[in-house]
């Protein structure tokens, strides 16, 4: 909560501040890196910047977590936090770096804004940061309590047993732990840090999704290769599909993600499209492990049949289970509909939806928020609908 001294002052400066947001974002970025250049190995994701979806997701966050301390005294904006949290710890983030973090910000908010800075206003801003960073560093330090991890060891080797070329596009790596030692469990949705060393010598973290449940000894995720883009944006999915093979070996974190799996035995609707697939493919592998008996819809869009990644793991999966069902949308199979085979886009009203089900959503931002819209307009509680963002939130739905 803020402090009777700064909240006025935050409530008055949140509109200049909130406007100016976007470029004191890419002004922070830049200034760290010209001094910290070290931080842009192993810990920030180099295409992220490059395509400005970084600065994005920073400013939408720090504007959120002002306006909440501003509009809603006394609360936080959990989701929020929770998002940035597992992607930190994903990554190894230490509590110290977040005083590096604030002298860049800080500096950034003076740069841009000037002498409207005054030392009241900063002093406000000062405590607006300090609030949030100390609200992740708490979250993140019972999160590497929870997952018997700290930054260092929140890393570990595996090898690649076994390659599955899924579709053209996409490629599904089978790993396990050279060490022998067992895999500390995933929860259904979650995800593993990536850590790979790019030709230039510099490490690049990315995120995948688990696509099946632990057995213990292996993990699981899919890799689509971003065509057309080598540095920075896609250098990491096209190095995994041209250089790993069987045998090699690769540094993934921990599993983390704030989007898992409810045990709440209510049917269960899960809603995807392209390589969004991933998340829900795990989620699904993780029900038929366990033999729930819950009600299980799977939507699917994609552009093909062919296009469609871990389908044949996902009927399979599918059919464990009693009662699922599978709806499919390819874009490019117009005239060719079928029994729960459909053309063009995802469209709610095709289908039947089970009624009090809980929402999952993942693929491009423009189909979540459509979905999501459609959803919403049929009566779905807002608390039923979870949604996993590829990359850094430009959405941030469940904190507006």
């Amino acid at each position: 909560m803020l402090s009777d001294t700064s909240r006025p002052v935050v409530e008055a400066t949140l509109p200049v501040v909130g406007a100016n947001i976007g470029e004191i974002a890419k002004r922070f970025y830049s200034h760290m890196f010209a001094e910290k250049p070290e931080l842009l190995d192993g810990l920030f994701n180099r295409g992220n910047q490059a395509d400005g979806r970084q600065q994005q997701a920073l400013a939408g966050s720090v504007a959120a977590f002002a306006s909440f301390l501003v509009n809603k005294p006394g609360e936080l904006p959990d989701h929020l936090l929770a998002r940035i949290s597992h992607k930190h710890v994903s990554l190894g983030l230490r509590p110290e770096q977040y005083k590096v973090v604030h002298d860049h910000l800080m500096w950034a908010i003076v740069d841009v804004l000037g002498e409207a800075v005054t030392p009241e206003v900063a002093a406000a801003w000062d405590e607006v940061y300090w609030l949030m960073a100390n609200a992740l560093i708490n979250q993140e330090r019972a999160m590497y309590a929870a997952a018997d991890v700290d930054p260092d060891s929140v890393w570990a080797t595996w090898r690649v047993v076994e390659r599955i070329q899924e579709t053209a596009d996409v490629v599904t790596f089978v790993v396990e732990r050279t060490d022998g030692s067992a895999a500390s469990p995933a929860l259904p949705g979650q995800y593993v840090s990536l850590k790979a060393l790019m030709p230039d010598g510099v490490h690049q973290p990315r995120q995948y999704s688990l696509t099946r449940a632990d057995d213990g000894r292996h993990r699981q995720f899919a890799v689509k290769r971003v065509h057309g883009r080598t540095t920075p944006d896609g250098e990491v999915s096209n190095l995994l599909h041209a250089a790993v093979q069987v045998g090699d070996e690769l540094v993934l974190s921990a599993p983390f993600g704030e989007v898992v799996l409810k045990d709440t035995g209510r049917p269960v609707v899960f809603a995807s499209a392209g390589i969004g697939i991933t998340p829900m493919a795990g989620m699904i592998s993780h029900l038929a492990q366990a033999s729930a008996t819950r009600p299980v819809t799977l939507l699917h869009a994609d552009k093909s049949e062919e296009a469609f990644a871990v389908r044949d793991q996902v009927r399979a999966d599918l059919a464990k289970l009693p009662g699922a069902s599978l709806s499919t949308w390819f874009s490019a199979a117009a005239g060719l509909e079928a029994a729960n085979q459909f053309s063009g886009a995802m469209d709610l009203s095709a289908v039947d939806l089970p009624a009090d089900a809980e929402y999952y959503l993942c693929g491009p931002l423009g189909f979540m928020q459509a979905i999501r819209s459609a959803l919403i307009e049929r009566g779905v509680a807002a608390q039923d609908i979870q949604y996993e963002v590829f990359g850094p939130d430009l959405w941030q739905a469940d904190v507006q």
